[in-house]
């Protein structure tokens, strides 16, 4: 699919950032000395975008007359007072017949750097949902509004901040990017309440309740709000140290792998509920050290509970969602979490015999590390397999990466293959520091 038009939101104040801002409005906030309004227009421009609406409310002059300085850049750009602030959702709505079939919508105070293309064709595979919301993990969860997927990546549910204490979820966090349709909005032009009416805090929820489908586009590439001077000056430090620019798809990405059980968490033979689950001391911070370093982590498990029926799906979530939670609430985050369900003997009491088979995913397989080479880009050849079994030494042999050997867990005693680590170390966090003090992650 190639989209041609995109809504910018550009209304706000930026209260927040007028010691920066002086006398102009928020999208013109000086990121590395362009306006921030110029480099969302150039990375639309770049994807193929000809068509742009620019809600503007505030100063709305000053984004007018900066547009005709710059020639649209060569765009049909059309600049639209939305009038009294209705919100991000309420502001769409009311231009909706001046939308295309489908459209992409970008927050006027998002700085990104996302293969847009790419985007738009995941959108394009799924004819029958609404929209395609961009998410991310993020490395503070606890004060996010986070989303969560079926075993499709269609939304279920939407949990705003503050989270109940007692409740684990996922840390996927809505990144303020979508391409919608507008047939699945038209419904909602006479259902939106007076006053401020946005997509993730009403719209979006609403839709889901209404049984109308949301996918869900998990991404690691760049995509932050300026809305403080912290985050724009984050944001600026991020864009002079190259880290943006690394964190495009169109790079290879280092990725370090990890084991589940015996590696990241004790072992306690089958690990079927989330109160089994304890991290090892230090395993959070070294995660955190390892998102700082621009890594993409990735956690591969093999996971036969489920085929054996000791476990469902649900359950596996749900302590997936605890070691979520746990790192999140330490500022570290995982890019992705695989398991496989599988198991290839029969005989157990209880089992699932759709999931008693030979697969390309459990480990030794690779099927999990070539899913991340697709979804992430990973550079296999400057990559890592951190895990405690002989069986993931054997997974890092077959994949063509370095593996590291922890002493925590089997700490290698399974016997199951003859293949030695290409290190070892203590624990987990050891690992990571040798990794981080030998090998710098610089992406070719």
């Amino acid at each position: 699919m190639s989209l041609q038009q995109a809504v910018i939101l550009a209304g706000g104040q930026g209260t927040r950032l007028r010691e920066r801002l002086g006398d102009r409005p928020k999208p013109l906030i000086d990121v590395a000395g362009v306006p921030l309004l110029e480099r969302q227009i150039s990375l639309l421009k770049r994807y193929g975008y000809q068509h742009i609406l620019i809600l503007v409310n505030y100063k709305a002059e000053q984004i007018r007359q900066f547009c005709q300085n710059h020639n649209n850049w060569g765009l049909h750009i059309e600049c639209i007072d939305d009038g009294e602030p209705s919100g991000t959702a309420g502001a769409v709505l009311n231009i909706l017949d001046k939308l295309h079939t489908d459209f992409l919508v970008v927050y006027g105070d998002t700085m990104l750097e996302v293969d847009l293309a790419r985007f738009a064709a995941t959108h394009a595979a799924h004819p029958q949902s609404a929209g395609t919301i961009f998410l991310h993990p993020n490395d503070h969860p606890h004060d996010s509004d986070l989303v969560e997927l079926d075993s499709n990546n269609f939304v279920t549910a939407f949990h705003p901040y503050p989270h109940p204490a007692d409740t684990y979820l996922p840390n996927l966090v809505n990144a303020a990017l979508y391409i919608l349709r507008r047939e699945a909005l038209n419904p909602w032009r006479t259902k939106q309440p007076q006053g401020v009416f946005d997509f993730g805090k009403h719209l979006f929820p609403k839709m889901v309740a209404a049984r109308q489908k949301l996918y869900g586009y998990n991404s690691f590439e760049y995509i932050k709000d300026c809305g403080t001077p912290a985050r724009l000056d984050k944001i600026t430090f991020d864009f002079q140290s190259g880290k943006i620019e690394r964190m495009s798809l169109k790079h290879k990405q280092p990725t370090i792998f990890i084991d589940r059980d015996g590696t990241l968490n004790h072992e306690v033979g089958h690990l079927n509920n989330p109160d089994k689950l304890e991290l090892f001391e230090g395993v959070a911070e070294a995660i955190r050290k390892l998102n700082q370093a621009n890594y993409r982590t990735c956690l591969i498990t093999n996971q036969p509970v489920i085929a054996r029926g000791e476990c469902t799906l649900a359950e596996l979530k749900n302590i997936h969602n605890k070691l979520e939670t746990l790192l999140g609430q330490k500022g570290a985050f995982l890019d992705r979490i695989y398991f496989c369900p599988h198991h290839p003997d029969k005989g157990f009491a209880g089992e699932v015999a759709a999931l008693k088979i030979n697969c390309q995913c459990r480990k030794p397989a690779i099927g999990m590390i070539q899913q991340a080479k697709q979804e992430l880009n990973a550079n296999l050849p400057n990559s890592w397999l951190i895990g405690d079994t002989t069986t993931d030494l054997e997974t890092a042999h077959r994949a063509g990466i370095r593996s590291i050997l922890v002493q925590t867990g089997h700490a290698g005693r399974d016997g199951k293959y003859q293949r030695p680590p290409t290190f070892t170390a203590p624990t987990f966090p050891q690992a990571v520091n040798f990794i981080l003090n030998n090998t710098p992650p610089t992406p070719k």
